[in-house]
């Protein structure tokens, strides 16, 4: 189950053929679940986005935003310094960066082969430690592996799934999510497209078109999570990639990363204190910028890059596009989570369709409108 059939849809802008940041050609997600009752209780996983297929040599623009920097997303000094995003970015929990990382150089060793080059992986996380046992360390090399060669241009899942298995968001079962929009120009049609790691947010404060959904399933409809003592309500963070075709340059892109944290703010999240929230936009639209390596000769090779750019005027469309789609993607993370029961048998609750529907007067949509 997504958003739209339940028939909320948000925004006025039309979504992709998938409505997810597959739509944007070339990006594939992969994801890793990892779900076990004994004798360790995992609830845990590894996603993958593979910006395209040789993002390991032919690196492409990127910016990034910070709303609230209780989290890590590595690698983002060079994507401020430079302007280029060179790996495939991971997505996981808080205590397996480091592994998810390695085994990032290590993909980008496999497709390079030995050379005198050097890799600064993208790898965010958002914290599953109250259903997942995060000091098992449970995301292993292999997962990653298998993440990234099951990465697919398909709809990626949604909900409890790879790097999102564990995660909480606004009170209610979270996890992974993605959405879409598609604009036509001049010059052809541009694709924005998102996916979330969504675990953020207080329950009291989520709004869904404005509608104070958060208010009106209190927890005496769908119980709030037991938190521990001393645990601040809207504690986790969120991840949120937006990728596009339209042709950006860096700057361009950074501010396309900015306006993803207002619609984690129209939303209800507030960037809480102890939560995580960055944002990463990548566009494809300028190919063939140079690899690095030291035992090249620029000079010789490749001096100059040719580019385009989105004219200044276009840039507001394109940040209602990412606005819509970031709203939508947090609430497909909701909508297609289930309920789950965790670490010291924890339980966090699922958003529930019917009382949704109920609280913004929706009703279903039938499947074949969306075929």
């Amino acid at each position: 189950m997504r958003a739209r059939d339940l028939g909320v849809v948000i925004g006025e802008h039309p979504t992709g053929p998938s409505n997810a940041i597959t739509d944007v050609a070339g990006v594939r997600v992969g994801h890793t679940t990892l779900h076990a009752d004994g004798p360790a209780t995992v609830r845990t996983g590894v996603t993958v986005v593979i910006p395209h297929d040789d993002i390991w040599a032919e690196p492409v623009f990127a910016g990034s935003h910070r709303l609230n920097g209780s989290g890590e997303l590595t690698g983002l000094e060079w994507i401020r310094e430079s302007g280029e995003l060179t790996t495939a970015i991971g997505l996981t929990n808080t205590h397996s960066v480091g592994v998810v990382r390695d085994e990032l150089v290590a993909a980008q060793v496999r497709a390079r082969g030995d050379g005198v080059y050097w890799s600064l992986p993208v790898v965010g996380e958002t914290y599953d430690g109250l259903l997942n046992d995060i000091n098992g360390f449970h995301v292993r090399p292999e997962h990653v592996r298998s993440a990234l060669e099951n990465a697919s241009t398909e709809r990626p899942a949604e909900g409890n799934v790879g790097g999102g298995t564990g995660m909480i968001c606004h009170g209610f079962k979270g996890g992974i999510g993605t959405s879409s929009r598609v604009t036509e120009t001049a010059v052809g049609q541009y694709t924005v497209g998102v996916l979330v790691q969504a675990n953020h947010g207080r329950r009291e404060r989520l709004r869904v078109n404005g509608v104070p959904v958060g208010e009106l399933i209190g927890p005496d409809e769908v119980p709030l999570p037991d938190l521990p003592d001393r645990y601040e309500p809207g504690s986790g963070s969120i991840i949120v990639i937006v990728a596009t075709d339209a042709p950006l340059l860096p700057h361009q892109c950074t501010r396309v990363a900015q306006r993803a944290a207002l619609a984690v703010a129209r939303i209800g999240g507030s960037g809480e204190q102890y939560s995580g929230d960055l944002m990463l936009a990548f566009s494809t639209g300028n190919r063939g910028i140079p690899p690095y390596a030291w035992d090249e000769d620029p000079a010789a090779s490749q001096p100059e890059v040719p580019l385009r750019m989105v004219a200044p005027q276009l840039m507001s469309r394109l940040f209602d596009l990412t606005i819509e789609a970031t709203e939508e993607a947090i609430v497909n993370a909701m909508v297609a989570a289930t309920t789950m029961t965790g670490r010291n048998g924890f339980t966090v609750h699922a958003l529930d369709h019917a009382l949704l529907g109920r609280a913004l007067n929706t009703k279903p949509v039938p499947t074949e409108e969306f075929s």
